[in-house]
């Protein structure tokens, strides 16, 4: 079963497959299966051309498995991920030239 843990739309900078991109969607997702556990970090950049505008486009997306294990969700150890966040959306996406703007919040954040 996926569950998102965390997500929120943030402004951003960059132009990915001739398309200008002004907002992302970053997530933090659990996966669990099999008495396993997995998390992984996504982001998803979107031309966000009007207020309105929040149609997700695939083909700027971005995703990092940082924890699989046996065992199940724990709250402790998705508030240690939440931490890490921004540094590891950060690092997956540096070498596209896109660039998420954290201090611009387009929603306000979902937390599941």
């Amino acid at each position: 079963m996926t569950i998102s843990v965390y997500e929120q739309y943030f402004a951003a900078e960059g132009e990915m497959n001739g398309i200008a991109r002004n907002g992302v969607l970053v997530r933090l997702c659990s996966d669990s299966a099999d008495g396993e556990i997995a998390y992984e970090i996504q982001a998803a950049f979107f031309p966000h051309t009007s207020e309105e505008d929040y149609g997700i486009t695939y083909d700027a997306y971005f995703s990092r498995e940082i924890y699989r294990a046996k065992g199940r969700r724990s709250r402790k150890r998705e508030a240690g991920f939440m931490d890490i966040l921004h540094e590891e959306a950060d690092r997956m996406t540096a070498e596209s030239g896109l660039k998420i703007l954290w201090d611009k919040p387009l929603r306000e954040a979902r937390i599941g």
